[in-house]
């Protein structure tokens, strides 16, 4: 790779600017044409004159207002079954969320969340075995999302940012549904019990949440405090939900997966 000092970027800046064509600006100077096209386009862009769309604002820097509701889902999705990559062949990265072909409402959800909180970015679905990558493409990922670091969720410290936790306070079914929606699940549970001297078989429904962060299940259990919720540790992965009243409640703001 040539490394072009900065003297010679300069000379191609003070040409282009004076309507010199890239082409004859990269033979005079002995530049690749495609090197100096970056450089006119970086000059453009800082000096706020590159055609086009420009990139949307971001709540974080730019102050736009945040959907609340919207962001706590996602982030919910997020903390579950989402990550944050930077392809070498992609110039922006993206959240992606996993979500199985099973449940084609989630996968609504999940892409309608993303369009509220990323209103002007590209979202899209990829198609896997068994399942799809939605997707969301933006600068501002780190941002919103500032848990994304190196290696597995499980093997680092998980916590809220102050700006993020009153976002879950005060959206907090939301929340909840995410991640139920992204590591939890609705299922029926059924038992034995002797009634007028005759065993007969009795269902009942139950959620459950596992995940393998201390930290992640920390938010879960704060969240489902917060509404009211009652619910059990059955090991140090896994919250179970099964008192009545309880369930009750997550059937009215969660429901199961459809």
């Amino acid at each position: 790779m040539n490394i072009h000092s900065t003297e010679v970027r300069q000379k191609a800046l003070t040409l282009l600017r004076a309507g010199v064509k890239n082409a004859a600006v990269a033979r005079e100077l002995a530049v690749p044409l495609g090197t100096v096209s970056y450089w006119k386009h970086l000059d453009r862009a800082k000096r706020g004159e590159c055609p086009g769309r420009h990139s949307p604002p971001c709540p974080r820097c730019d102050g736009r207002e945040l959907d609340g509701a919207a962001y706590s889902y996602l982030l919910g999705l997020y903390l579950g079954d989402g990550h944050i990559s930077h392809y070498s062949g992609h110039r922006v990265p993206n959240l992606m969320v996993t979500c199985a072909d099973s449940w084609p409402g989630l996968m609504d959800d999940c892409e309608h969340a993303m369009r509220i909180v990323f209103p002007g970015n590209a979202v899209c679905r990829v198609r896997k075995t068994g399942c799809r990558n939605v997707k969301v493409y933006s600068k501002h990922l780190h941002c919103l999302f500032p848990q994304h670091g190196p290696g597995k969720k499980h093997e680092r410290t998980i916590t809220l940012k102050p700006w993020q936790q009153a976002i879950v306070d005060a959206h907090p079914w939301e929340f909840v549904r995410g991640l139920i929606h992204s590591d939890g699940c609705r299922i029926t549970n059924w038992t034995t019990r002797l009634i007028a001297g005759e065993r007969k078989r009795y269902e009942y429904p139950r959620y459950f949440f596992t995940n393998l962060s201390g930290d992640i299940i920390r938010l879960f259990t704060g969240a489902l405090d917060r509404v009211g919720v009652e619910w059990r540790q059955a090991n140090p992965r896994n919250i179970s939900v099964a008192r009545k009243a309880s369930v009750a409640l997550m059937d009215t703001h969660v429901g199961p997966k459809h």
